[in-house]
């Protein structure tokens, strides 16, 4: 199954590097046609490299450790399979911990700093909401980049991470200004 050579490594990484890279400009373009929307609420300035990193960390815990019960053998790829069911419900349930907190914290920080144009209630929730539908597309992407590596029959360890972390990071902002307009 997997090759632990560098000729095979880089073979196996390179066209995912070079797509993720292209993925990665079309996130920071997408993040240049909000700067108006940051701009007048610095709140949500605050928020987006929060999101997008934890999106990415989620993501990355669960691409782990579904890596790892791939190589145990512990995976099987079913919808009724507990390893599978657990870690997807603990990644949601994360998210739904986390994200409030965060919405709070770039809240406080910007009262601090500047002063918050938004109440705290609008971030928390765009915080929560963004984090909770993040987490399930993070949930979704680490499930289907997992059985791609799986089935192609390259290292989940190489592969998986990158891909989700990236995917990641453009669906963190994706979904932050899909919640944004949604709310706003």
């Amino acid at each position: 199954m997997a090759r632990w050579t560098v000729r095979a490594i880089v073979r196996d990484m390179l066209p995912v590097l070079v797509v993720l890279t292209l993925v990665e400009l079309a996130s920071g373009l997408v993040l240049d046609t909000f700067q108006g929307t940051l701009l007048r609420y610095p709140s949500l300035l605050v928020l987006v490299p929060v999101v997008i990193g934890m999106g990415g960390n989620l993501g990355s815990i669960l691409a782990s450790r579904l890596s790892t019960a791939v190589h145990l053998g512990l995976l099987s790829f079913d919808p009724a399979d507990d390893t599978l069911a657990g870690n997807a419900l603990a990644t949601a349930l994360l998210a739904v911990t986390l994200f409030p907190v965060v919405g709070a914290g770039a809240w406080l920080l910007q009262s601090l700093v500047g002063g918050a144009r938004l109440p705290l209630g609008v971030v928390v929730f765009v915080a929560t909401a963004s984090g909770a539908v993040l987490a399930a597309l993070a949930v979704v992407v680490t499930l289907v980049a997992t059985y791609a590596a799986y089935r192609l029959g390259t290292d989940p360890d190489d592969v998986v991470l990158p891909v989700v972390t990236n995917t990641c990071d453009v669906l963190g902002v994706l979904v932050l200004f899909g919640v944004v307009r949604v709310v706003l």
